[in-house]
């Protein structure tokens, strides 16, 4: 079996994050830990925290460290994680949420944080045509709906836009992202544990570049 991985993915809001995500945890046999997909959870059965970061994400916003790390380092102690290692999609945003996970982590560090390179002008093209499954949170576009009337073909849920793919809620993102979540290339980047991968392409290109970067980690670690 191939051995499992811990891993970060880092890029903005649209640059595939989430497909690769996934790719990745197919193959490397490791859980993909979404903290989107926690918090959609959470809106959909209108917890405490749900109601209180639908409000946060409704206006391009990023919910507080202590949430989201409390979150993340629960997930991260279950024994699936524990055992084969995880990609972690949407965590850290900030250099004190690397500080945080990298607590959380300790002894053992990450493998590498994959930074997708992505132009702004691409990722706003993406995200004004997503879609979404309300239900199941699968992915769709305008270029690319689902098989009937906008209905998931997975699931049969409602595919709609969300809220936060809209024109100004992705504009503050993106702010957000270059004042918050690009430093954190630089402090990965000083600890030796960042590859930056062009995110442009068909995603079966893009996934092959972030395992190559990957492995090579991997061959350069084990001549050390």
């Amino acid at each position: 079996m191939v051995p499992g991985a811990r891993l970060v993915v880092l890029g903005k809001q649209g640059a595939g994050k989430g497909t690769q995500c996934v790719r990745l945890s197919h193959h490397y046999v490791i859980p993909h830990v979404s903290t989107g997909d926690m918090l959609r959870a959470a809106v959909k059965q209108r917890t405490p925290l749900g109601r209180k970061a639908k409000e946060v994400m409704d206006r391009g916003e990023l919910l507080g460290d202590d949430l989201i790390m409390a979150m993340v380092a629960e997930r991260l102690g279950e024994s699936d994680v524990r055992a084969r290692g995880f990609v972690l999609d949407g965590c850290p945003r900030t250099v004190e949420q690397a500080e945080e996970l990298a607590a959380i982590l300790a002894p053992v560090d990450l493998d590498l944080v994959i930074d997708i390179e992505v132009p702004t002008a691409q990722v706003l093209r993406r995200l004004a045509a997503r879609r979404v499954c309300s239900d199941c949170g699968a992915n769709y576009s305008t270029s690319q709906p689902p098989q009937v009337n906008w209905t998931c073909d997975i699931c049969g849920g409602e595919v709609v836009q969300r809220e936060d793919d809209r024109e100004e809620a992705i504009a503050r993102r993106l702010e957000l992202y270059e004042r918050q979540t690009a430093p954190l290339i630089d402090w990965y980047r000083d600890r030796d544990l960042l590859a930056s991968v062009s995110g442009t392409g068909a995603p079966d290109a893009v996934t092959r570049r972030i395992v190559k970067a990957i492995e090579a980690r991997r061959g350069r670690r084990s001549r050390v």
